[in-house]
C-alpha cells in the first residue's frame, strides 16, 4: 500500500503535478492541522456535513459557530463560518450558488450538525469542471491501494 503523506500546510507534496494546484492533484495530501489552526481562530466550532435533500448526495462539509447558526436558522440559508478566512460565510453570496437550508439535524453528542439544502442553482464547489460548471466538494475518488486521487467530475 503507498504511504500517506499528513502534512498540515496547502503546500503541495513532492512528486505532484508541476502547476497543479491542491483542488486538482492527484495526490492525497490530508490535511490533519485543520481543525487545530480553525480552533485557535475561533472558539466554539461544529462542523455541518452538508446534504442535497433531494439526491442525497453529500456536498459539503464545512464549520458553523453561535453566529452562523443562529442566523442560517433565522434566514433559513447555508451561512457557515469559514475557518480558512475566520469570517462568517454566507455559501454562494459571491457565486450565486446559494442553498435554502430545508431541514437542521443534530447528533446524540450535539457536537455535529447535518444541514439538508436545496441548492438555488447548480453546483457548490469553488471549483469546476472541464465544462464551466461548479461541482460539489467530493468529487475526487481515492483508490484504495494507491491513495492517488481520481477526478470523477473532470
Amino acid at each position: 500500500m503507498a504511504s500517506l503523506a499528513s502534512q498540515g500546510s496547502a503546500k503541495m507534496p513532492r512528486g505532484s503535478p508541476r502547476g497543479a494546484s491542491l483542488e486538482e492533484s492527484p495526490v492525497l495530501q490530508l490535511d490533519f492541522n485543520k481543525l487545530t489552526r480553525a480552533a485557535g481562530a475561533c472558539s466554539g466550532l461544529l462542523p455541518v456535513a452538508v446534504q442535497n435533500i433531494d439526491t442525497g448526495e453529500v456536498i459539503l462539509l464545512a464549520y458553523t459557530n453561535r453566529k452562523a447558526f443562529s442566523l442560517a436558522m433565522q434566514k433559513r440559508s447555508l451561512i457557515l463560518w469559514s475557518a480558512s478566512r475566520n469570517e462568517l460565510w454566507e455559501k454562494g453570496k459571491t457565486s450565486g450558488e446559494t442553498f435554502e437550508l430545508a431541514e437542521a439535524y443534530v447528533n446524540c453528542e450535539q457536537n455535529a450538525l447535518l444541514y439538508r439544502v436545496r441548492p438555488r442553482r447548480a453546483g457548490v464547489c469553488h471549483t469546476r469542471n472541464k465544462a464551466n460548471k461548479p461541482r460539489n466538494c467530493f468529487y475526487r475518488r481515492i483508490d484504495l491501494d494507491t491513495l492517488r486521487l481520481e477526478n470523477m467530475d473532470p
